[in-house]
């Protein structure tokens, strides 16, 4: 078998994520998928050469998350670039409209004049919303990669490759992938056509970085496809290739752009763009995006982040009080765990139902859902799982022997949302636990700790940092190297009364190498008596005064 890499550690790591050979580590954008095998997009493109011809007004419907916000402000550029000369975008309000094209966002549209309407990020699931813009005579494309129901809505074209008739092999190319397919293809009809004789052709690779951003964002699958977008998205970023916007985002972040990773557009840029989606509106976050003056850029970014820091602070208030209600649940005073969690106070905000349904399941390894108030007298839910837990269909097995007890509901394997009478809450959460309960296997909900094993002593050092920094990009379903070892303690000290600092020792012997664990348990750590530690790690590098070092980022630790 040849190797897929010349360093046998990487060769390693690549089999593992399932690499089978060579080509698909080639990252160059000739290797991309073709737009034509998206199903659809030869109508999508018609009806747009026909509305430039007519310099009909056009009006992108976005959504209020990171994707949505790269999506919408990728089409506004690429459409504008191409010669429309009337392009607006709108971004539904979560709180009072909420997800997708909905009659209230429909009505909108048309105050709008829009003529056309082009969805990005959503839309597949807005039958009711698409039939109030079609009786108007208004044009739809609907862009998306959610998952579709039974019936489609009646677009004029649907670029979405989810649709089971679609045999687009990148199942899990993200809203913005779909996007950017779309006006390439449409870049290329409009060559064809001879548009670009008498102006500049656009260089769309200038939106990779809205590519790499949203895709990352979203938490797709990082596939062969979605790779070469990102790649080339966070090469064209290092390099400084970047719009205002981001480069914003990052210098707000305290980031270096020369060295961002894709986790950084995970931890750090992406939360601050969901701030506006989650707290104020996405509007913001696509203005941002769309800025051309980087002073104004820096504003809006200090504006984000100010937001971030609030919904930080709200999500924090949240938790403390989400973990207070566990500790009352029935099953928790008796020691044990439910099969499933079902949280509800009526003054939770609804921006941040999801990163509160994630942080309770994440604490106990559980399908978890969040509910508040919305403003229609209705409990809105927000759902997090597990693997192994696809919490679509066990919320749809709910509501096959229950038909009343959700007004509505949708989602996919991991996150899923819904509203439900508040009156059926208690039997919501019976039926939720049972509906979990006989689902999942037992060993399902047992955490385990997935690693790429253990780090020859030889490769603990920065060397070694520096090829996997390189060897990505990492992310969803392509995860960055985590490996597991067993070191001896040196020193541990608590930075910041929070952080355990840690000059450590493999236990068979290696050099000396600096650790450390954030936010620790301080009644626990440092501990003096511990001596020993089993560690999951990343081999990260640490840059102080010019200077680099390897460093151990310590993500579990228990003593041996």
């Amino acid at each position: 078998m040849a190797p897929l890499h010349s360093h046998p550690l990487l060769d390693r790591l690549y089999r593992i994520r399932h690499v089978e050979d060579q080509t698909q580590l080639n990252y160059t954008l000739a290797n991309m998928l073709p737009p034509n095998l998206l199903q659809g997009m030869q109508a999508a493109v018609d009806l747009l050469i026909d509305v430039r011809a007519k310099q009909q007004k056009i009006v992108i419907v976005g959504d209020f998350d990171a994707d949505g916000a790269t999506s919408t402000a990728l089409c506004v550029t690429a459409l504008k670039q191409l010669g429309f000369t009337q392009v607006a975008f709108i971004i539904p309000d979560r709180f009072t409209q909420g997800y997708g094209l909905s009659v209230s966002v429909a009505d909108t549209v048309l105050s709008t004049g829009a003529e056309c309407v082009i969805t990005v990020d959503n839309g597949i699931s807005s039958i009711d919303g698409i039939k109030t813009l079609k009786n108007s005579g208004v044009r739809v494309l609907i862009t998306d990669h959610h998952l579709p129901g039974e019936t489609l809505p009646n677009a004029d074209a649907i670029v979405n490759p989810n649709v089971a008739s679609c045999a687009f092999p990148s199942k899990s190319i993200a809203g913005v992938g779909v996007a950017f397919y779309l006006m390439i293809a449409l870049r290329a009809k409009l060559r064809e056509q001879g548009a670009f004789a008498q102006q500049k052709e656009p260089d769309f690779r200038e939106l990779l970085d809205l590519v790499a951003l949203g895709t990352v964002a979203d938490v797709v699958a990082l596939d062969y496809n979605n790779r070469i977008l990102v790649q080339h998205g966070m090469a064209r970023i290092q390099k400084g290739q970047v719009r205002p916007g981001i480069r914003a985002l990052i210098e707000v972040s305290n980031r270096q752009l020369s060295r961002l990773s894709t986790s950084d557009l995970s931890f750090a840029i992406a939360p601050r763009l969901n701030a506006a989606g989650r707290l104020d509106n996405m509007a913001t976050g696509v203005e941002l995006l769309l800025c051309d003056d980087p002073a104004q850029a820096n504003q809006l970014a200090s504006d984000l982040d100010a937001l971030n820091q609030e919904r930080r602070t709200i999500e924090a208030g949240m938790k403390a009080e989400a973990l207070h209600l566990c500790q009352n649940l029935p099953q928790f005073e008796n020691n044990t765990l439910p099969y499933a969690i079902a949280l509800y106070q009526k003054d939770w905000h609804q921006g941040v139902l999801g990163i509160l349904a994630s942080r309770i399941k994440d604490k106990y390894h559980r399908p978890t859902i969040t509910f508040t108030d919305d403003e229609s007298g209705l409990l809105r839910g927000s759902a997090r799982s597990i693997d192994g837990v696809h919490i679509r269909d066990v919320l749809a097995r709910i509501d096959s022997q229950n038909p009343e007890m959700m007004t509505k509901f949708g989602g996919h394997a991991m996150a899923a949302g819904l509203s439900l009478r508040t009156e059926k809450l208690e039997k919501f959460q019976r039926a939720f636990n049972q509906a979990v309960q006989d689902i999942a296997q037992p060993e399902q909900l047992q955490p385990v700790i997935w690693t790429d094993g253990e780090l020859k002593s030889e490769w603990l050092n920065l060397e070694t940092a520096k090829l996997l920094q390189q060897a990505g990009p990492w992310g969803q379903a392509f995860p960055a190297p985590v490996f597991d070892g067993k070191f001896r303690i040196i020193k541990q000290t608590l930075l910041k009364g929070a952080h355990l600092k840690l000059l450590l020792e493999p236990i068979h012997g290696g050099p000396l190498l600096d650790g450390i664990a954030f936010n620790v348990d301080t009644t626990l750590h440092p501990d003096p008596a511990m001596k020993t530690l089993h560690l999951v790690y990343r081999l990260d590098i640490n840059e102080f005064r010019g200077q680099q070092s390897v460093q151990l980022m310590i993500e579990h630790l228990e003593p041996l």
